[in-house]
């Protein structure tokens, strides 16, 4: 096996969860680091996915933005389920259970200390509408909108930090949308 498909090997290893935590350790030390590495991570977060639509970036275990023709980018379940454009929080397309009592926070929170006090606070779990897996958890006082985790200024990584620029780059993708959505529910 040659050193560029063992190095890729670990990377897809590392990924998974499945390399030993002594060569994690060496990958993490790795000096110089690989030029090419977040090219090969993509290369197989590409390969592990069914459909085919360009992965941009991977932004949670099965949570991935992902260029959908031209001038679209989406966020895009490891299932194929989307969740529209990336620069509007994705939660609002889940599906959501939310745990407001201290009894059912306790079917899954087995620690007492770490059940949050319920007078104050609420757990919601996000779901994937097509595949039913779990894509986030948050514990929130009531009523509080769902937390934007991440809108990663992708023209900015791509261009000047992998020397790549995207084809479709505009400074309009940097640009939370989520209040558009809801401004429109708010017309319906």
């Amino acid at each position: 096996m040659g050193k560029e498909v063992a190095r890729k090997e670990k990377i897809k290893d590392l990924i998974d969860g499945t390399l030993p935590w002594n060569e994690v350790k060496d990958i993490i030390r790795l000096k110089p680091k690989d030029d090419d590495r977040f090219e090969k991570v993509i290369e197989i977060l590409q390969e592990k996915v069914s459909w085919d639509d360009k992965v941009l970036l991977r932004i949670s275990d099965k949570l991935y933005i992902v260029a959908k023709g031209k001038g679209e980018r989406v966020v895009k379940c490891e299932c194929g389920q989307e969740f529209g454009d990336y620069r509007v929080n994705w939660k609002y397309n889940a599906r959501i259970r939310v745990r407001k009592t201290k009894e059912e926070i306790a079917e899954v929170v087995t620690v007492e200390d770490g059940i949050p006090n319920t007078d104050f606070m609420e757990m919601r779990e996000f779901y994937c509408p097509g595949c039913y897996v779990q894509l986030g958890v948050e514990v929130v006082p009531h009523g509080y909108p769902p937390i934007f985790e991440i809108l990663p200024d992708l023209d900015t990584l791509y261009r000047d930090w992998l020397g790549k620029p995207l084809e479709d780059e505009s400074p309009d993708w940097f640009e939370d949308r989520t209040t558009k959505l809801t401004e429109e529910w708010g017309k319906e």
